[in-house]
């Protein structure tokens, strides 16, 4: 019998396991989960819409654009219409994470057809989203978001946006959208209570959870610069159901939701140890 226990291993195998050098061609790993390089997208976009959810007349107003990825994934197609989200998951065809939203106070001070309702107050939607690429032009993605502070209800929203590119930096996309919420969000925004109805002289409402829009919506989007990207855009939203039904729309707004605008995002690149 052979008194050698050990295979003989090359040489410089051997001194690599001993000393820990590693070996040429072997990848480090990152030392966190977070370790890697990283872009910021932020801006804003300025936009004409209805004065208030439901609302008939329209008014102009800025919101907000922020997303966090990964750098190296080259993220396909984003629209003015996701909400501040952070990627912890972002490959070439998925992409998770957490995802929020900015609820803005709505009182009788947003419009005079809310004179003698309780307002909404200002909070915010936190919950989560995923999206994936089933082809290299199409893009489908949910957000599920809980509301605090000016609501207790859930949303969530699913969109899917085909898109093309008409030139090396100018891109066309659109495609269609739907909505759904709970119980506690319909009140919130489209419930007329008892004392509601007095003050208001609104017919009273009480409304359930279900579908709360269907639409669609395009946008044209222009890669400016390497780190800036600018679009214009419209949306159509049709309210449904609960939303459709409340007396504040019925007696006072209008189920056919129409916005438009343009949009303007920076991106910061960094690097995380």
């Amino acid at each position: 019998m052979s008194k050698r226990l050990l295979p003989v291993l090359p040489g410089s195998l051997l001194l690599a396991m001993i000393v820990g050098i590693p070996l040429a061609g072997a990848q480090e790993r990152p030392r966190y989960p977070w370790s890697g390089d990283w872009y910021l997208t932020v801006g804003a976009v300025g936009l004409v819409a209805p004065k208030f959810e439901g609302a008939e007349r329209r008014a102009f107003t800025i919101q907000p654009i922020i997303s966090l990825g990964r750098q190296g994934s080259s993220v396909p197609f984003s629209s003015r219409n996701d909400n501040i989200s952070l990627a912890f998951i972002d490959t070439q065809t998925f992409r998770a994470g957490i995802a929020g939203k900015l609820v803005f106070r709505r009182d009788g001070d947003t419009a005079d057809e809310l004179e003698g309702l309780d307002p909404v107050r200002f909070g915010v939607e936190v919950g989560g989203f995923a999206e994936v690429y089933p082809t290299d032009w199409l893009r489908i993605r949910g957000e599920v978001r809980r509301g605090f502070r000016s609501h207790e209800g859930i949303v969530a929203d699913v969109a899917a946006d085909a898109f093309t590119d008409l030139t090396p930096t100018l891109r066309l996309s659109g495609g269609p959208r739907i909505s759904f919420a709970s119980q506690e969000y319909f009140d919130a925004h489209y419930g007329v209570d008892a004392e509601d109805a007095v003050e208001s002289g609104l017919s009273r409402y009480d409304p359930g959870g279900g579908i709360k829009s269907v639409g669609a919506g395009g946008a044209l989007t222009w890669q400016t610069t390497e780190k800036i990207t600018t679009s214009i855009f419209a949306e159509y939203e049709r309210l449904m159901g609960p939303a459709a039904d409340s007396s504040l729309v019925e007696e006072r707004g209008s189920a056919n939701q129409l916005s438009f605008g343009l949009s303007a995002t920076y991106r910061f690149d960094f690097s995380l140890p």
